[in-house]
């Protein structure tokens, strides 16, 4: 959905890091969301309804055509997801739960997620660690990650992703160089494995 928890993985912890890169090591770095380039992160509106967003002071406002063209020419660094499901090899689901023509739950739909998981230098996927989630093998693939693993993305006609991590609750995933099969690369304080490998259906 567009509120509550998804909301803020998706939006909120996002648009936070971005005004933390900001206000610390990168005060020219800028964001592009919602079809608005640059945005006033100094100014958030008080609710992210569509009223305040298209009032939100922003250096340009820029067509669906305009921004998916600056993501396929390379001009995004960073890429930020979430998702429903995602598996092993950190293909995501934000389209639909069990059967896609006969769905259990049929979610939002792609939003850019195709494109910020093809194009941009760094994707992150930010995503709470609960077994629901991390599944064997999502239902759908929305956003492509390793694909199958090994050379499957890039076999595929998608070009490799160079450092591809997932943001949990619990610590930080990233890829094995080979098999491109997720890998844990850290805990957060108060986190352990078991808590980790409680919390997803298949093992890192």
């Amino acid at each position: 959905g567009s509120s509550g928890r998804s909301f803020t993985l998706a939006v909120g912890i996002p648009i936070a890091a971005a005004r933390l890169a900001q206000l610390s090591h990168a005060p020219h770095f800028s964001i592009f969301w919602n079809n608005l380039m640059e945005p006033d992160l100094s100014r958030l509106p008080p609710a992210f309804t569509a009223y305040a967003v298209s009032n939100w002071p922003a250096a340009s406002s820029l067509t669906t055509a305009d921004g998916n063209d600056m993501l396929q020419k390379g001009m995004f660094d960073v890429g930020f997801v979430s998702g429903a499901q995602i598996d092993r090899y950190g293909n995501t689901n934000i389209t639909a739960i069990g059967d896609y023509r006969r769905p259990k739950v049929r979610l939002v739909g792609s939003l850019a997620q195709p494109e910020l998981l093809a194009f941009p230098h760094k994707p992150l996927c930010v995503v709470d660690l609960n077994k629901r989630v991390f599944v064997e093998r999502v239902d759908y693939i929305t956003g492509v990650g390793y694909l199958r693993g090994y050379e499957s993305r890039t076999e595929a006609g998608l070009k490799p992703l160079s450092d591809y991590k997932i943001m949990t609750d619990k610590g930080v995933f990233g890829f094995h160089t080979e098999t491109k099969e997720m890998t844990l690369l850290s805990l957060h304080a108060g986190s352990t494995i078991e808590d980790v490998q409680a919390n997803m259906s298949f093992a890192p």
